[in-house]
């Protein structure tokens, strides 16, 4: 039975994605099976994977159709998300395509991938338009 995996993101510096990633999403790398082309990075409480890294050559696409949605319950919640995700390594990107009153705030992680701080709060259904 095919099951859906875990999301893996390219990257050029292994060990930097590990400890943005590790450390913005509370995550755990793994010791077994990994190479220096690959981590995988668990649940801390041992349910099991939740992201992969790769080392990647390719460029990091500009508005990439694939992208991971961080969840948070309230506006002041994403504010202080997004300042601690930039005091680990992230950046704010200049987004032209934000809609009125977006829920969502783009950030790119040290090796440039994109990603979206989401306020279910503020979410016309629970989720975002699309940010790409």
């Amino acid at each position: 039975m095919l099951r859906l995996g875990i999301p893996v993101i390219g990257v050029t510096d292994l060990p930097r994605a590990v400890a943005f990633w590790t450390a913005a999403l509370n995550l755990v790398a793994a010791q077994e099976g990994e190479s220096e082309t690959w981590r995988t990075l668990n649940r801390p409480d041992g349910s099991g994977r939740a992201l992969g890294l790769l080392r990647s050559a390719s460029p990091v696409e500009p508005r990439p159709r694939l992208h991971l949605d961080l969840f948070v319950d309230s506006a002041e919640e994403q504010r202080a998300e997004i300042r601690r995700l930039v005091g680990l390594g992230a950046r704010t990107v200049e987004w032209d395509l934000y809609p009125p009153e977006p829920d969502f705030v783009v950030l790119a992680d040290p090796d440039g991938n994109i990603f979206c701080v989401v306020d279910l709060s503020h979410a016309p259904s629970g989720g975002h338009e699309s940010a790409t």
